[in-house]
């Protein structure tokens, strides 16, 4: 029964959509300076010029993609005469013919045919639209490193870089966004060569900066005086901890949850503990869920041991599947730089060994891995 619920026309919610990860904030805090940088870097395009290529490097949920973001939003309302930007996910867009559709919808405004196009039918058909428009192309490239391999990135970054041969008057810029923050030791001597972004770096929120965002989240998301401060006083040290501002976002959301569950008009500290265990789960299982077979089966051994060196987690894996030791630190520095798992350096004898320990406690991750 629903005797002590909320009534179903009464909610603690003034906006739930504000807690959702992919949500833009109208109130960009703490992030001026990196806002700063990436206009100065697209500012050319509105003079004729190329605009420069620009990397935002920088760990899990630190405010890269939300930059990009807002940038584009204000790029379309006051300069779509100039530029056009386009937005890839490459989570979504796995492959370069993926990739250059995505930017082919956007530039031409509608999708290609259903029966498909050659690539290269994409390719010279965005060349010629931005060519006779005299348009500057920004694209940015979200999850760089979610990309399968390096080749992949190569191919895509070179075609977008050597655009400017195929047509008269194309000028493209690249904004890459990555956790990698070693991105530039990956591009081959073709990239290499044509590609130097200016890289701006995107630090993890200190734990007052994490309080600042989270109380602006709390004000547009609830109703006036329904989240406690010693409620958001526990969501921001639980962030903080976890050093991932969305497991902030989705604590406030649970909490605010089950304070409507037990028909209370203020989420109160008992409300962010029911939800604490449960919401790391959810969260850790959201994290999991873009990681390959191969990454899972790393992370299971990682989890098994709870510490262990590098040279004996390469073993054990090798036992299970062939793998050379460039991908197996690809692999390493993508866990990571997700948050699944920790690394540090011990010393061994005269030299010194990588320690890759587990992030969170092992049974949950070795349950959901089961799963």
């Amino acid at each position: 029964m629903l005797v002590k619920y909320l009534s179903w026309d009464e909610t603690l919610f003034r906006n739930p959509e504000v807690f959702d990860f992919d949500y833009i904030p109208e109130e960009f805090l703490h992030r001026d300076k990196q806002l700063q940088r990436i206009l100065t870097n697209i500012k050319p395009a509105l003079f004729g010029s190329a605009p420069v290529n620009t990397m935002c490097l920088g760990p899990p949920s630190t405010g890269k993609t939300t930059a990009v973001k807002k940038i584009f939003e204000e790029i379309k309302k006051e300069c779509e005469e100039s530029i056009v930007p386009v937005y890839v996910n490459c989570q979504i867009a796995g492959t370069k013919h993926q990739v250059f559709l995505k930017i082919f919808e956007t530039v031409k405004g509608f999708a290609p045919p259903p029966h498909g196009l050659p690539f290269f039918k994409i390719y010279n058909s965005i060349i010629k639209k931005i060519s006779e428009e005299r348009k500057a192309l920004v694209v940015a490239l979200d999850d760089l490193n979610y990309l399968s391999n390096d080749e992949l990135m190569n191919e895509i970054l070179h075609s977008l870089l050597k655009a400017h041969e195929e047509g008269e008057e194309v000028k493209i810029g690249i904004i890459g966004i990555t956790t990698d923050v070693k991105f530039s030791m990956k591009l081959d001597e073709n990239v290499g060569a044509i590609f130097h972004p200016d890289e701006v770096y995107f630090p993890p929120y200190d734990k007052n900066e994490i309080h600042d965002i989270l109380l602006s989240r709390a004000k547009l998301g609830f109703y006036p005086n329904v989240l406690t401060e010693e409620a958001l006083e526990r969501i921001v040290e639980l962030t903080y901890n976890a050093k991932d501002l969305r497991y902030g976002l989705f604590l406030m959301k649970m909490a605010g949850l089950e304070a409507e569950r037990r028909a209370s008009r203020k989420i109160e500290v008992k409300d962010v503990e029911n939800v604490c265990d449960v919401g790391k789960k959810v969260f850790i299982q959201k994290t999991m869920s873009v990681l390959s077979p191969e990454e899972k089966m790393l992370l299971k051994i990682v989890y098994e041991e709870g510490k262990i060196s590098s040279g004996d987690l390469y073993k054990k894996l090798t036992e299970k599947i062939k793998i050379g030791y460039t991908k197996f630190y690809e692999m390493i520095e993508r866990l990571e730089g997700i948050r699944l798992i920790d690394v540090m350096f011990d010393r061994k004898g005269k030299g010194r060994t990588r320690l890759i320990m587990s992030r969170f406690e092992r049974k949950p991750v070795l349950e959901l891995l089961k799963e």
